[in-house]
């Protein structure tokens, strides 16, 4: 039995890339999953998928900016499971392009999304984890965030507000009840690029990410690393980037 076995895991942005590879392994761990993301189709696919193979999972859709949503998938995980153990908010877009461009609306999407879905999710899972005396919230964040390089910028602003926002919840959880871990991937092999509306940036950064970038296991792998220390050691900050990235 691995630290991971008997958990309830709910998952946001779980229908494709390191949501759904986490999905996968969690569940092949034998943690029941509860998956959320606004794609359904993908998501009855995945669960079914799961099901299948003999893991057990739910899924419900799932807006990240909708703080009814977010409090709605971690709801199910209560009723059907009888518990919250791990959050893992991994809903992200990247809207990245030069300031220059003033792509104000793109800011905002990624403020929505990167930022205030996370923030949904604390709010969605911090009453149950004190409820129950323990959870664990698990963020992907992103190397953008560590090494800020152009055309990144307000993304990399988002990341490194949940960062922060991670390490003050951390702060104020040394009484045990609540782990958190910000995971930091680089390059990974996934469907984040499709969020670029530059045409040229997108296929620059789609072709990084078929040269070099990691598959979503590898990432789903580091957080199940995570996710299955005993509850009194904490996994704060991990970074996992391809050896070929600079």
């Amino acid at each position: 039995m691995s630290g991971i076995a008997g958990k309830v895991v709910v998952i946001t942005g779980a229908s494709s890339g390191i949501g759904e590879a986490t999905a996968r392994l969690l569940a092949e761990r034998g943690a029941s999953v509860v998956l959320g993301s606004r794609r359904t189709e993908r998501l009855d696919r995945l669960v079914g998928d799961i099901r299948s193979a003999g893991g057990t999972a739910v899924s419900r859709a799932t807006d990240v900016t909708r703080p009814g949503d977010v409090r709605e998938l971690a709801e199910t995980g209560v009723r059907d499971f009888g518990a919250v153990d791990v959050l893992v908010s991994n809903a992200g877009i990247s809207k990245i392009g030069p300031m220059s461009d003033l792509d104000v609306d793109g800011w905002s999407a990624m403020i929505d999304v990167n930022l205030r879905g996370v923030l949904n999710s604390v709010a969605a899972v911090l009453p149950i984890f004190r409820r129950q005396g323990r959870g664990h919230l698990v963020t992907t964040v992103s190397t953008a965030g560590l090494k800020i390089v152009p055309t990144m910028a307000v993304y990399a602003a988002t990341k490194n507000a949940v960062r922060t926002v991670m390490e003050g919840l951390r702060t104020e959880s040394t009484d045990g009840v609540v782990r958190t871990t910000s995971i930091s991937p680089g390059y990974v092999n996934t469907e984040l690029d499709s969020s670029i509306d530059d045409v040229a940036l997108r296929s620059r950064v789609r072709g990084a990410m078929e040269d070099f970038g990691m598959p979503p296991d590898a990432v789903a792998r580091a957080i199940a690393f995570a996710v299955e220390q005993p509850h009194d050691v904490e996994i704060g900050d991990l970074t996992i980037r391809p050896t070929a990235q600079d």
